[in-house]
């Protein structure tokens, strides 16, 4: 087992990597403070897994909640099935709220969690690798509006992260792929030399080569660490974390969420944040695509929606939490490894990005 810090002064926590570790009674029981557990977790997580997680639990009081699956559940009134559940079981203020599952499940649960009686404990359990290297860590917590994802939530960070890597034998490949964008997003923004090991192991990743994939995580979680430990509530540098998801989120709320996962969005936004780059003479179009190339290697899609035009994406970027006082703000590249956070460039630039063809620029790399 190989365990990270995120260091927050009275709210840091650990994030522990490894095998089986959901049979780890002392993990949990040292981040338990009360009698009272709930486990919230999805139709598809739950066969697989609520029952061992359950058992390493006997010791606690334990009422699970299990909630119907996927990005358009992420809801006010899903959010209430928790609660009812909590409520109806009588849990007080020393309960701890377990998130037991992918994004979707941490972000509700954690919002949950927030919320319940002002404020309970939770702890992340996360089941798919795009919530292992990222959603899990950091304490982002909320849910979807129709009019804009993850706009409404707050930042309340876990006790523990516990990353039982063996539970991404039962992933879907196109689960894994969706995670994979944002283990390269962190080579993108701060980690040239972690984009070249992802180049060379992306293949290992892909056929759920355990040490590969226990490699990128602790990277991906250390990198992410390290941003939220400087800036926890995004007021600054942690921005660069959300390189290509305001294109990305964009994709989502129109083509209804769930239709595209969260990583291939990610993904697409990704070659069009790096497009931009490249437009604004920050970046080499060399840079953008070697991205690209690895992005398909993983893959993910790396062209947007072809019904989506620019008035469409205009529309869903304006709803976007990095604007500020009315100015659309992106995350873009100076080159490979450097992120930065910027209102600084022109109108034009934007819809010259989003009028590329991006099926043609993918076809001319033989991608």
């Amino acid at each position: 087992m190989q365990t990270l810090q995120v260091n927050l002064g009275e709210r840091s926590y650990p994030i522990h990597i490894g095998e089986r570790l959901l049979d780890s009674v002392e993990l949990f029981s040292n981040r338990i403070r009360g009698k009272q557990v709930a486990i919230v977790t999805n139709e598809t997580v739950a066969p697989l897994y609520l029952e061992r997680l359950t058992r390493t639990l006997g010791s606690y009081s334990v009422t699970p909640i299990v909630l119907p699956d996927g990005e358009a559940y992420k809801s006010w009134q899903t959010l209430q099935l928790i609660f009812d559940a909590l409520l109806g079981a009588r849990h007080d203020r020393h309960t701890t709220v377990i998130a037991l599952g992918g994004g979707v499940i941490g972000d509700m649960a954690g919002f949950a969690a927030a919320s319940y009686q002002r404020g309970v404990d939770f702890i992340q359990v996360p089941t798919t690798l795009l919530s292992q290297v990222d959603s899990s860590v950091g304490g982002k917590t909320g849910i979807n509006h129709p009019l804009g994802k993850n706009m409404i939530g707050a930042f309340y960070q876990p006790r523990a992260v516990v990353i039982d890597t063996a539970t991404l034998d039962t992933l879907p490949p196109r689960e894994l792929s969706a995670g994979l964008a944002e283990v390269i997003k962190y080579g993108l923004i701060c980690d040239a030399a972690f984009l070249g090991w992802l180049e060379t192991n992306v293949d290992r990743l892909r056929g759920l080569d355990n040490m590969a994939l226990t490699e990128a995580i602790h990277r991906s979680c250390a990198a992410k660490a390290k941003v939220v430990a400087q800036d926890e509530r995004e007021s600054g540098v942690r921005a660069i974390l959300n390189l290509g998801h305001t294109f990305g989120h964009a994709i989502e709320t129109h083509q209804g969420y769930g239709v595209w996962l969260h990583g291939e969005a990610v993904a697409a936004g990704t070659v069009m944040a790096m497009e931009m780059s490249c437009q604004l003479g920050w970046l080499q179009p060399a840079e953008r695509d070697r991205a690209i190339r690895l992005l398909v290697r993983a893959g993910l899609p790396v062209v947007p929606p072809a019904d989506m035009t620019v008035a469409n994406f205009l529309e869903h970027m304006a709803v976007d939490k990095k604007v500020l006082d009315g100015k659309l703000r992106l995350v873009l590249l100076k080159g490979i490894g450097e992120a930065v956070v910027t209102g600084d460039f022109a109108r034009e630039a934007l819809e010259s990005t989003l009028c590329v063809d991006y099926q043609a620029l993918t076809q001319k790399l033989g991608a």
